[in-house]
């Protein structure tokens, strides 16, 4: 297949990304381009790429949500015996991507992640819609299972468990906040010389910008 025909020209809709215009704060910037993202009522603006490594160095990648974000960092959920819950519990390393494509803007961040606290998970976890919280009860998430019957029995038998009772989180369920050591914020240009605004966290807590060539 050539994919080449699928080439399309980037407009910068939403002007430059200028350093006098940009937020000193990286997490500012993001809050705003988040915003702009909701603002412009793009489908699903908290879809975010989070990539993991082993211990080795070999990577993965899936697509996860963000469930919320502050001066801490990116928070998100999963299964803490799952694919990506093992390799973060050997190499806590990890990176996220946002893209708005609508907006021509993408976000990378990379630092450690660290696991939120019970309560925090608790809390999110209690929150969740019932049907959420018994997918979790059904199977250990990244397990082989013989077959899409073995996950709908396994739902059927969470609702019966449960039918009558408040469902609590599983030990094995939680969440990580993605702590950032490094921001770069692109938007797509005309004739690709796209602006790309890096941050990179120094050693007293403050960032420094630098403007990366496209």
């Amino acid at each position: 297949m050539d994919t080449d025909k699928l080439r399309r020209e980037y407009r910068a809709q939403s002007g430059h990304l200028l350093e006098e215009n940009a937020s000193s704060d990286p997490f500012e910037q993001f809050e705003q381009w988040f915003a702009d993202a909701i603002a412009a009522k793009l489908d699903l603006p908290d879809a975010m790429t989070l990539a993991t490594a082993t211990p080795q160095g070999i990577p993965s990648a899936r697509m996860v949500v963000l469930r919320g974000f502050d001066a801490n960092g990116f928070c998100f959920y999963t299964d803490y015996e799952s694919q990506k819950g093992k390799e973060l519990a050997e190499n806590p390393n990890a990176a996220l991507v946002f893209y708005w494509r609508e907006l021509d803007r993408q976000v990378r961040s990379t630092g450690i992640a660290e696991k939120m606290s019970a309560e925090e998970s608790d809390a999110y976890f209690a929150s969740r819609p019932v049907e959420s919280q018994l997918a979790v009860q059904t199977e250990r998430q990244s397990l082989v299972i013989a077959g899409r019957e073995h996950l709908t029995e396994g739902f059927q038998r969470a609702e019966q468990t449960y039918s009558q009772d408040t469902i609590s989180r599983p030990l094995h369920w939680g969440g990580y906040r993605l702590v950032p050591n490094l921001f770069e914020f692109w938007q797509g240009c005309p004739s690709r010389l796209h602006d790309r605004l890096c941050y990179t966290l120094l050693p007293d807590g403050a960032w420094e910008m630098k403007r990366l060539s496209p």
